[in-house]
């Protein structure tokens, strides 16, 4: 093939039913990236200044407000200088580096949810050797494991798509994806295909089993536990709860939009779930987090008003 067929820049067309009103949608995105940057680097700051947050929890936390950070930053930014120009066109380039950042963001996010799930186990299952099984070394361990793994699982894989010729340049969506950027080759990508529905399973399963082990070992020692002691574990594992489920949502509209013909939904609803798991969990993360546990309301009063005296630990959420 002859270098002249080879795409330089990749359109995004989804952007073409937001021009009547892409200022709007450029008020709005942007409001949401602030808030998402606010939010998450609020979190960030009361964990790093406060000792007493120094706990794997809240160590966990503190990764997954800086993976939201890292994947807002990867799509708004782009989105509205996309949204604002004429062509709604990407350079080839950086239509894969975003695809690599959004992937890494959703498997980190998923690996960190998962660490965190484990955390809850321990500390309701094994809570006398909580400190023992979560030492500083192995919740080190833990959060390194939970970057280098997407970054580098996701990195053998993506150098597949990086050696596809391209001939087609459109993509029906505001951002770039793998799944949809290797279907725009020339060449034959069966076998890219294969290793990417094996590198789901890769990516996917392990965090899957975590979670499912940890909650079934927690609603066994909740089923044999006092009404008093039940609450409390539901008081300690709703907030990851509702953040796995939050995620879990976002996967699910992603999921339906990639691999069913979604022509019959509108095309604002389209749009919608495809933007759901890159904005909502890094969105609502932090109000989630921030509203169920007293730790970080203390430590937020704390850090912005300087008068708020500090809680015994006792009343902070293991």
């Amino acid at each position: 093939m002859e270098n002249t067929s080879v795409v330089k820049s990749i359109r995004l067309t989804a952007f073409n039913g937001m021009e009547e009103l892409k200022y709007l949608y450029f008020l709005v995105f942007f409001f949401l990236y602030i808030t998402i940057l606010a939010m998450n680097f609020v979190i960030i700051v009361v964990i790093s200044v406060d000792r007493a947050l120094h706990e794997p929890m809240f160590l966990f936390l503190c990764n997954l407000s800086f993976n939201g950070l890292y994947g807002s930053t990867a799509l708004l930014p782009p989105l509205l200088g996309t949204l604002m120009s004429k062509t709604h066109e990407v350079s080839l380039s950086c239509c894969q580096a975003q695809i690599y950042c959004l992937h890494t963001y959703a498997i980190t996010e998923f690996t960190i949810l998962a660490v965190m799930g484990y955390d809850r186990y321990v500390a309701i299952c094994h809570p006398l050797q909580y400190h023992s099984i979560m030492s500083v070394s192995k919740v080190c361990k833990y959060i390194a494991l939970s970057w280098l793994y997407p970054l580098i699982a996701f990195g053998v894989f993506f150098s597949l798509t990086l050696r596809l010729i391209f001939c087609e340049q459109v993509i029906d969506k505001v951002y770039c994806i793998n799944y949809s950027l290797v279907k725009l080759s020339c060449e034959d990508t069966s076998i890219v295909n294969i290793v990417g529905l094996l590198s789901v399973v890769v990516y996917t399963v392990p965090q899957i089993i975590m979670i499912i082990y940890s909650y079934t070992q927690i609603l066994k020692v909740c089923l044999h536990s006092s009404k008093e002691s039940r609450m409390k574990a539901l008081r300690t594992c709703s907030p990851h709860f509702t953040a796995v489920l939050n995620y879990s949502v976002g996967c699910f509209f992603e999921i339906c939009q990639n691999r069913f013909n979604m022509d019959h939904v509108p095309y604002e609803t389209r749009t919608f779930m495809s933007l759901y798991f890159l904005i909502f969990p890094p969105l609502l993360n932090p109000a989630i987090y921030g509203i169920s546990i007293k730790a970080i309301q203390r430590g937020i009063f704390t850090l912005f008003f300087c008068k708020i005296q500090k809680m015994p630990m006792s009343q902070q959420v293991q």
